[in-house]
């Protein structure tokens, strides 16, 4: 196991205990909280997604991130909390548990058994359905980025099977597992996300689709509203982006990809990512066509060094486009070598948050550094997506700098840089906090932050509720089920 010299600040097999697979799932098994009291005024569904399976018969996946989806739903109605959760049927994943064996490779650097000659040009990628769950119309649909989305019963988890969106989307098509949702910018709200083809030269395609049946115009949630297709020289990695009411913004890593050790067997796609030498980021400014610049060319800027996977939100001043990013001093990666359990989080860059500020007249950007404390998984009032925000609400590290795990919350006046932190160390680990407004809410932070917590106590999780304001403690549920750590997840109100 490798440790680096200074003094941990938690236990690393707290925090490695959470890699397992989720063994058993649930349907709608109530929950009382262990501690506190759950607000009234919580009403609706938390949908979690993350890998839920990371080892087959003895044999561990390279990187988390290659593992299968699994959907946890924590519904909040009058009569109490329930919890349901399901791993997605993926093609894959239904030969894998009848084979008990990985039968395909990961992106991230998993192999099938047998080396580099079992696993040379084998190019196929399954579909795992693991990064994201959001929910468009009547369906609940589950993000893998490479590809289409599985589509689930918002209420049963039961998978329907892939959708290709009513036609808009060909078999195989990228389509985000990070989309944004604009909250009616122009009108009605919309669910705003992209799919790109990358190459030498790179292609995004950006769709909005409705949210809400419109009777008035016959238009219905889910059914897509406005598509424009751009292409750009480079290669594109892009898993994130930002609105504004006008704009769509993309950052184009300075990465480069060379193919031809996945195509060999000895790398996944992702481990053939690097920094290019000498490289430039650009940003691409793409005009929404619900916006004020709609069907003219993008805006190509170059951008500060770094390496960007989220955004925590854009607006508009005038010409100029402001953009918060967590930015990284290079591409974050674990070698073929590496066991991600034993990763010396100190050979890693952190995740910085700082603010661009796009000025369109001229084409220069200004920087400034807005924390230094490691951070990921930012998010501002989803009311106010695309306009100015005073707070943000992220995970965060325990020490002030440096890099570590991710064990507390941080609210951030985006404004003044106060900070108000809830910590779950020395024993507890975060994943993605969601604000989820109060419904008839005028001030900007009045409502709750709701997070998965690891436990290495009780090697279990936890659901712990969060004044968003004060960032006091109001409730905790200590859930009968471990679950891996997450990647994104989405509250649907009732």
């Amino acid at each position: 196991m490798v440790e680096s010299s200074r003094s941990l600040g938690y236990d690393r097999a707290d925090w490695a205990s959470a890699f397992r697979n989720v063994g058993t799932e649930l349907t709608a098994l109530p929950l009382q909280a262990s501690r506190g009291q759950i607000p009234a005024g919580l009403q609706g569904t938390l949908y979690r997604n993350g890998p839920g399976r990371l080892e087959r018969s003895g044999r561990w996946l390279h990187h988390p991130f290659d593992g299968d989806g699994m959907i946890t739903a924590l519904r909040f109605a009058p009569e109490g909390v329930t919890l349901t959760n399901r791993f997605v049927r993926t093609e894959g994943w239904l030969a894998e548990e009848a084979a008990d064996q990985f039968l395909y490779r990961g992106v991230f650097g998993s192999q099938k058994p047998g080396g580099a000659v079992a696993n040379a040009f084998d190019l196929r990628l399954k579909n795992i359905a693991n990064t994201h769950v959001v929910q468009l119309g009547d369906q609940l649909l589950a993000l893998w980025e490479a590809a289409e989305p599985h589509a689930l019963d918002p209420d049963t988890l039961e998978t329907r099977g892939l959708s290709l969106l009513d036609g808009v989307l060909k078999p195989g098509e990228a389509f985000s597992a990070h989309p944004r949702f604009d909250p009616g910018h122009h009108g009605a709200p919309r669910m705003v996300t992209f799919g790109v083809k990358t190459g030498p030269r790179s292609t995004v395609r950006l769709m909005e689709f409705a949210t809400e049946d419109d009777p008035a115009t016959g238009v219905k949630a889910g059914q897509l509203l406005s598509e424009r297709r751009d292409s750009f020289n480079g290669f594109a990695f892009l898993h994130d982006f930002a609105i504004t009411p006008n704009w769509a913004v993309f950052l184009q890593n300075a990465i480069a990809f060379n193919p031809l050790p996945f195509v060999l067997g000895q790398k996944g796609a992702a481990q053939c990512l690097q920094s290019q030498p000498g490289g430039k980021a650009r940003f691409w400014l793409i005009p929404r066509d619900s916006g004020a610049y709609a069907g003219q060319p993008p805006r190509i800027i170059e951008a500060p060094d770094g390496f960007v996977f989220h955004h925590l939100n854009a607006w508009e001043e005038g010409e100029t486009v402001a953009v918060e990013s967590i930015y990284y001093a290079d591409f974050p990666s674990i070698g073929p070598d590496v066991d991600f359990r034993s990763v010396d989080f100190d050979l890693l860059p952190e995740g910085l948050l700082e603010q661009c500020r796009i000025n369109l007249a001229d084409g220069t950007v200004s920087t400034i550094r807005l924390s230094e404390r490691c951070c990921e998984f930012a998010m501002v009032n989803p009311e106010r997506e695309g306009l100015p925000c005073r707070y943000g609400w992220m995970a965060v590290a325990e020490r002030d700098t440096g890099n570590d795990p991710l064990q507390a919350i941080k609210k951030l006046d985006l404004l003044s840089g106060e900070r108000r932190v809830w910590s779950a160390a020395p024993r507890g680990f975060v994943s993605e906090p969601l604000m989820v407004p109060r419904a008839g809410a005028s001030a900007e932070d009045d409502g709750w932050v709701l997070c998965l917590i690891w436990n290495g106590a009780r090697c279990a999780s936890d659901l712990v509720i969060l004044d968003a304001a004060s960032m006091e403690e109001l409730a905790v549920l200590e859930l009968p089920l471990a679950i891996p750590y997450g990647l994104h997840g989405s509250f649907v109100p009732a």
